[in-house]
């Protein structure tokens, strides 16, 4: 099995927070580092934690937060912003006709935009019968495009 590589950037940000070598962030000192490299809110920073914990463990580690710099990175306030337009009414959920045109002017991680197809699967998965979507089920769409390859 090939061995999966870190970019150096990433490794470089994340390696300024930790300590004592231990190569996981607690939750502390990883909101920190969310909202000093990438200018997000208490609020917002913890929200990134509590999604890109994936193990629920409290902790992220470099591949946690591999996975959150390919997905969101420097775009986070961005996509949150995004959101919080598209829930037009504050409730919480954002309409996935209004999703789906905002989802089309994404790009993958290849650059190039998903086709209908691939969003229509991805949205179809993410609503469910309700025909909207939160901002977790938002962000995991994101993180789905985004990490499309050809």
């Amino acid at each position: 099995m090939a061995a999966r590589k870190v970019p150096p950037e990433v490794q470089e940000i994340f390696d300024k927070y930790i300590h004592n070598f231990v190569r996981r962030l607690k939750k502390e000192d990883a909101c920190v580092m969310l909202q000093k490299e990438f200018n997000l809110s208490q609020e917002r920073a913890e929200h990134m934690f509590d999604f890109f914990d994936m193990d629920k463990n409290g902790a992220l580690s470099i591949w946690e937060f591999h996975q959150f710099y390919v997905c969101m990175g420097n775009s986070a306030n961005e996509y949150l912003d995004l959101f919080n337009k598209l829930d037009r009414d504050g409730s919480g959920n954002a309409d996935i006709n209004l999703t789906w045109e905002e989802l089309k002017k994404l790009t993958t991680q290849t650059g190039r935009h998903p086709t209908d197809e691939e969003l229509e699967q991805f949205m179809k998965g993410a609503a469910g019968q309700e025909k909207s979507i939160n901002l977790n089920k938002f962000i995991g769409l994101i993180s789905r495009i985004k990490q499309l390859r050809n």
